[in-house]
């Protein structure tokens, strides 16, 4: 039995977004500003630690999923 898109979507988003604001997290920590007016280098790499955050969140949210699925499937 498949999963509505819906949930999959929903699943996609929660990780982003949780990993995005870890990564936001980590560069608040370190003293960087994704936010930032202007382009310095403390901002660009705010930028790409909220995006590396988000991409690895979603990674994650998808490797739960296959992991979910393939331990409901019933062994024949």
């Amino acid at each position: 039995m498949q999963k509505p898109l819906w949930i999959e979507a929903l699943s996609d988003v929660a990780g982003f977004v949780a990993g995005a604001l870890v990564g936001w997290g980590v560069a608040a920590v370190i003293g960087l500003d994704p936010l930032a007016p202007g382009y310095e280098t403390r901002t660009i790499f705010g930028i790409v630690l909220v995006g590396l955050g988000g991409g690895m969140g979603l990674q994650l949210a998808r490797r739960w999923r296959v992991v979910s699925r393939n331990r409901k499937t019933p062994e024949i």
